[in-house]
């Protein structure tokens, strides 16, 4: 059997919520596998979601920049917020945008790209490192292009125009571009930014995805008594609520709340093609300092 460490446990609490004891008995139950683990929770109703939510705790920035058919997006990490209010910062990471956009989302392909300062994008960022004080990287980029239309951006709470801390691309294909389309296009982003969908359509969802959501659901249904013929509609339902939740086009439209959005795009007349959403730091875990135990080692407690 797998070792079971306070860390383990840990980890799992905060991912789910569920007591400590709960936590090191799902570890047991599932031979120290933290998914299978929070599996477990959730059949026993002792966690909310299957979510990983780990503390967000990078710092930085997210850009964006577009042109007639294309559009980018960029993560920049750095380890305290005061570098993502440092001006130099702030250039390099809507610069590192703009190269995306010329050169695609490979980061190879992106660090060797040259900038206006005669230095490449990995020397340049090596320069800010030395310059700041603050170790930072180039996490994630993505770029969508359509042959017609357009690719919407959204920066919820901008620092600045392109630059914030959560940024959407959304790719419409339509005839023609218009001021409608463009509009549609925001609003799909700020949908995007609020609901957090994991896909675009129920065929792109992850088939693991579903089989653990419909494995839990099982239980969950089972431990009501039910006859099996009663527990596979009801999983069917809930798996059909799992859809709305998490699929973007299945979702009801945060701005009249009643909508599908795949209807919202249907009257439209447009197709939406691709999207993506980064929020600064998410999945990445950030030490958090005991401050009790770093003053013990210090006075040599």
């Amino acid at each position: 059997m797998a070792e079971i460490t306070a860390a383990l446990v840990k980890d799992l609490r905060e991912k789910t919520g569920a007591g400590m004891m709960d936590c090191k008995k799902a570890l047991n139950e599932a031979n120290g596998d933290i998914e299978g683990a929070i599996d477990w929770l959730r059949t026993k109703g002792l966690a909310a979601a299957a979510k990983k939510s780990g503390r967000v705790a990078a710092e930085g920035l997210v850009a964006v920049a577009s042109d007639e058919r294309s559009a980018a997006m960029v993560e920049v990490n750095a380890e305290t917020d005061f570098v993502a209010r440092n001006e130099a910062f702030q250039a390099f990471v809507e610069s590192v945008a703009k190269v995306a956009l010329k050169v695609g989302d490979d980061l190879e392909v992106i660090k060797s790209a040259m900038l206006d300062t005669g230095r490449s994008v990995a020397d340049e960022l090596t320069h800010l490192i030395a310059t700041i004080g603050e170790n930072m990287s180039l996490r994630r980029a993505r770029v969508f292009t359509v042959s017609s239309g357009v690719v919407a951006t959204y920066v919820h709470g901008a620092l600045r125009p392109g630059l914030g801390k959560i940024g959407v691309l959304a790719a419409i294909e339509a005839p023609s571009t218009s001021e409608a389309i463009e509009q549609l296009g925001r609003q799909i982003g700020m949908h995007v930014a609020a609901t957090r969908p994991s896909s675009l359509n129920v065929d792109s969802l992850d088939p693991g995805a579903i089989e653990r959501e419909r494995a839990v659901l099982v239980e969950q249904s089972r431990a009501s008594g039910k006859p099996e013929a009663i527990i596979e509609k009801m999983v069917e339902g809930r798996i059909r609520k799992f859809y709305e939740e998490v699929v973007l086009l299945e979702q009801v439209w945060v701005h009249d709340g009643e909508t599908r959005v795949k209807d919202v795009v249907k009257k439209a007349g447009v197709t939406l093609a691709g999207f993506d959403r980064f929020q600064l730091g998410e999945g990445i875990e950030k030490a958090v300092d005991d401050f009790a135990a770093e003053v013990a080692k210090v006075s040599g407690v």
